[in-house]
């Protein structure tokens, strides 16, 4: 969800009464929005006063106008389709999947820097696209990615209180641990018990935020090569950019690898506010906790098995397929008997279906480009692509699910197994250090924007009952 469903619901607009140009026109503005400042904190300082503007004057010109309404289906249904966010980083539209700042993946993937002409995004120009919403030149990302180099020192005591867990401890559960470790550190609370001014609550936000998106590579490595292997540590390499390097320190040097990561981390960073984990990290900062405490709460929301756990799922499915017919190397036959076998289980064929999309991810599209590109042989990556042929008609055919289509964790799990990760449990690790990059910005605008304390209604089961006409 995010309010006025962004330029997603722009476009679903544009199609009905004919406003093409109208949006063409503020899609082309931003993506050609550019600037000669290197310093992240300065050209935000410059922004933030027009946001706070445009803000002020909707609430106190527009704050009547109605989004739409409530339903009861809605209030037992998650909430879906309920617009009631603030979300200034992305948009997924049902149709065209997600936009950063208005810009699709391919956009994306044209328009920002990588580590090489041609090269997919690089995180750092992904993160300041999302805070800035304006396209960084190659000069401004070097930059950013020297500053968080720079930011990405991690206190003894953070790894003290990851040892302390066992071995065995799922690596979420460890890398929640470290995150709140850091929290000792925050800004934001320093500033806020010295009696900032809450107009300027945003700066030690941002300071939390990129300190935050800076350490967790080297926090997440850590957890990786103590749990499989044998707590060999491999320091940062400062010739690297913030996705290769984190490559690098789990043990992965080989160029692919390290740009499969940019992909990957570019991918995961965002996908508008209404997902658990980006909604949690919105809704616990609401009430002034720092970006520390927010994200721990955000990631152990991505660590439920309907986020982002997900990815793992998927990978132990298709290695299911294989166990059962003893090769990847099936028949369409063979694949559509054992998909109806899940699915007479009361199982799901998890990486298929989303709460918004009702067409293929495009975050899957842009992996499987990938693969085709590097690893067109692979034979998971061929069983992936045949479950891609069989899988939809069979649960359109059921009819029980609005969107048959596969999302971002059915691609990723065989990308990162092809190049070595082959350890599943960690997948949801590397959503998480992604997800910083989405989190972190909006976190700073909540508090530009003085965006308020969360508190909606509910209503109890009678009450519900009352308000649909039904008489106990």
């Amino acid at each position: 969800m995010a309010f006025f469903k962004s330029v997603a619901a722009l476009s679903r607009l544009r199609s009905r009464v004919g406003q093409q140009s109208t949006l063409a026109n503020s899609v082309r503005w931003l993506q050609t929005q550019t600037s000669n400042n290197t310093d992240l904190f300065s050209e935000l300082k410059e922004i933030v006063p027009e946001h706070q503007e445009r803000v002020k004057k909707l609430r106190k010109e527009h704050g009547n106008v109605e989004l739409g309404k409530i339903t009861a289906d809605m209030v037992l249904g998650g909430m879906r389709g309920m617009t009631a966010l603030l979300w200034l980083g992305s948009a997924v539209d049902p149709d065209e999947g997600i936009r950063f700042r208005g810009m699709t993946i391919p956009d994306c993937q044209k328009a920002l820097p990588g580590a090489f002409p041609g090269g997919e995004p690089l995180p750092e120009a992904v993160l300041w696209l999302l805070l800035t919403g304006k396209i960084p030149s190659k000069e401004q990302v070097d930059s950013l990615a020297a500053e968080l180099r720079s930011r990405a020192t991690i206190p003894d005591y953070a790894y003290k209180a990851i040892d302390a867990l066992p071995v065995s401890a799922h690596a979420m559960t460890q890398f929640t641990t470290g995150v709140m470790a850091l929290q000792v550190q925050s800004e934001f609370q320093k500033a806020y018990e010295g009696g900032i001014a809450k107009a300027r609550y945003w700066e030690p936000t941002y300071e939390d935020s990129l300190n935050l998106i800076a350490r967790l590579p080297s926090i997440a490595a850590y957890i990786y090569r103590r749990k499989y292997k044998d707590g060999k540590i491999i320091p940062m390499d400062d010739s690297l950019d913030y996705g290769a390097n984190y490559a690098h320190m789990l043990g992965f040097d080989d160029p692919e690898m390290l740009e499969f990561m940019r992909l990957y981390i570019s991918i995961h960073s965002d996908h508008e506010g209404g997902n658990v984990s980006s909604h949690t990290a919105h809704l616990v900062a609401s009430p002034l906790s720092d970006p520390y405490l927010a994200f721990a709460a955000a990631l152990n929301g991505l660590a439920g098995p309907l986020h982002g756990l997900a990815n793992q799922e998927v990978l132990r499915w298709i290695r299911s397929i294989v166990a059962e017919f003893g090769t990847p190397d099936i028949s369409k036959e063979q694949l559509s008997d054992y998909i109806h076998k899940t699915l007479n289980s009361g199982q799901v064929v998890p990486g298929y279906g989303h709460g918004v999309l009702r067409k293929t991810d495009p975050r899957y599209t842009c992996q499987r480009e990938f693969a085709l590109k590097h690893l067109p042989n692979d034979p998971l990556f061929q069983l992936v692509s045949k479950i891609k042929e069989v899988v939809p008609p069979i649960l359109t055919k059921l009819g029980k699910v609005k969107n048959p289509w596969p999302n971002v964790d059915a691609h990723s799990g065989v990308l990162l197994n092809y190049y070595g990760l082959t350890e599943e449990n960690y997948y949801t690790v590397l959503f998480g250090v992604s997800r910083s990059i989405g989190v972190g910005p909006q976190l700073i605008w909540d508090r530009a924007l003085g965006l308020a304390l969360e508190r909606p209604k509910s209503v109890t089961l009678e009450k519900l009952e009352a308000l649909c006409g039904i008489s106990s």
